[in-house]
C-alpha cells in the first residue's frame, strides 16, 4: 500500500490536487464549525435540563419526562456514525434539498453530535460545587437565573474544554462524510486517495486534518485558561 508512496507518480498526482486543497480545507472548517454551533443550540439546553430537572434540581421536571430524555439521549449516541448519516438521508434531503455535498452533511453531523454535546455540558455543570447554587437560592434568585447567572457562567471554563472535544469529534465524523458525498478534506481523502490507490493524497489529507485539530485544541486550552477565574 505504501511501498510507492514517494514516487513520481504519486507526487504528480498529489501535484495535480493542491488547488483543490485550499477548498476543501475551508469546507472542512465551514462545516465543522458550523456544526458545532448548532450542535451547541441544541446540546446546551438539553445537559441543563439534565442536570437542572432532577429531582433535587433547580428546577425539577416530571420523572417520567427526565427518564425519556435520557433514553433518547442514550439510544442517538449509541447509534454508530456512518449508520446514522444513511439514516438521516432522508431528513437532510427535506431540509436541505438533497442529501450530497458539503452542506447536505451538517444535519448528519448535528444529528449525531448534539447528545454527545449535551452529555458534556452535563458534565461540566455536575463539576459546580453546590455551595454556589445554595447561596444564590438562599438570596432568592429564581431557577432561571441560577442557571444563566450562576450554574453557566461558572462553568465556562469546562464548558470550553468539552466543546472543544466536540468540535474535534465532529471534525473526525466530517472526514467520514466523504463516504456518502460529503466534501472538504475527507472527499479529498477517500476519493482521490483511498478509491483511486493515490495513497500519497491521502495521506497529505490526514496531515492537514490533524493539524486541524491541533488548532482547535490549543484555541480552546488558550480560552478555557483565558475564562478560568482561578486562574487571574
Amino acid at each position: 500500500m505504501y511501498s510507492n508512496l514517494f514516487s513520481e507518480k504519486s507526487v504528480q498526482d498529489l501535484i495535480s490536487i493542491l488547488p483543490s486543497l485550499p477548498t476543501a480545507l475551508w469546507e472542512t472548517f465551514y462545516v465543522t464549525v458550523l456544526s458545532t454551533a448548532l450542535s451547541l443550540v441544541i446540546g446546551l439546553p438539553l445537559g441543563v435540563l439534565l442536570v437542572t430537572g432532577e429531582k433535587d434540581g433547580v428546577l425539577p421536571l416530571p420523572g417520567w419526562l427526565m427518564h425519556l430524555l435520557n433514553i433518547i439521549i442514550n439510544l442517538l449516541r449509541s447509534i454508530p456514525f456512518l449508520i446514522l448519516m444513511i439514516m438521516v438521508l432522508p431528513l437532510s434531503r427535506a431540509l436541505i434539498g438533497t442529501a450530497v455535498g458539503t452542506t447536505a452533511t451538517i444535519v448528519p453531523l448535528v444529528a449525531a453530535a448534539f447528545p454527545f454535546v449535551a452529555r458534556l455540558v452535563e458534565s461540566s455543570l455536575r463539576e459546580l460545587d453546590g455551595n454556589i447554587i445554595e447561596a444564590a437560592q438562599s438570596m432568592g434568585a429564581s431557577p432561571l437565573q441560577i442557571i444563566c447567572k450562576v450554574m453557566i457562567p461558572e462553568s465556562v471554563p469546562s464548558l470550553i474544554q468539552n466543546v472543544t472535544i466536540a468540535l474535534t469529534t465532529i471534525l473526525s465524523y466530517s472526514a467520514m462524510s466523504g463516504i456518502i458525498g460529503g466534501g472538504g478534506l475527507g472527499k479529498i481523502a477517500i476519493d482521490y486517495g483511498y478509491y483511486r490507490y493515490k495513497y500519497l493524497i491521502m495521506v497529505v489529507a490526514v496531515i492537514i486534518l490533524i493539524l486541524l485539530v491541533q488548532f482547535f485544541q490549543s484555541l480552546g486550552t488558550y480560552l478555557a485558561k483565558k475564562s478560568d477565574k482561578r486562574l487571574k
